[in-house]
């Protein structure tokens, strides 16, 4: 006997039909179901910056528990409209990445050296591939200095990320 397809989700609401877009990219059987491996890729498709463990989180809270692997539309709709709310795994605000860099530069030059800075990215924390961080060196470094002045790097995400609101006068 056939298995029987689950009618398809309608949204509720804006956040139901921004979160069900996203999800959707990501069915290519049309199934209403993604590959586990999305799910990062769905989070940041939303606004979302997840680590690594919180990716995880996400995948244990919704994973299908028959069929591992798979991720179906109807466990990952309510998790993420309560993350969202929450305001859980959002981007760092211009004030927080500030604080952060002055508190590596301890000399208060008001920029780190690309050593430093790759020292920090590539083995602190949670690690930058060579291939993240490099693209994020293509905003980040002054070719002239060869240092990244905080201030102004922090000014070029926010306007990168549409929060020209929060920036800082350089």
């Amino acid at each position: 006997m056939a298995r029987k397809e689950e009618p398809k989700i309608q949204p509720n609401n804006d956040l139901e039909k921004r979160i069900i877009e996203a999800f959707e990219v990501f069915d290519h059987s049309g199934k209403q179901v993604v590959d586990v491996r999305e799910i990062g890729t769905i989070l940041r498709s939303l606004g979302c910056c997840p680590t690594e463990a919180e990716i995880q989180e996400v995948i244990l809270a919704t994973e299908n528990k028959e069929a591992t692997g798979n991720v179906p539309l109807i466990n990952f709709l309510p998790f993420m409209c309560k993350v969202m709310i929450e305001h859980r795994f959002y981007p760092a605000t211009a004030e927080m990445l500030l604080a952060a860099f002055r508190y590596f530069d301890k000399e208060g030059r008001g920029f780190l050296t690309k050593e430093r800075f790759a020292q920090l990215m590539l083995e602190e924390g949670e690690p930058f591939t060579q291939e993240e961080f490099d693209e994020m060196m293509q905003t980040a470094l002054d070719p002239v200095t060869n240092t990244i002045t905080y201030e102004y790097y922090i000014n070029q995400l926010m306007h990168l990320r549409g929060d020209i609101k929060t920036t800082f006068n350089t």
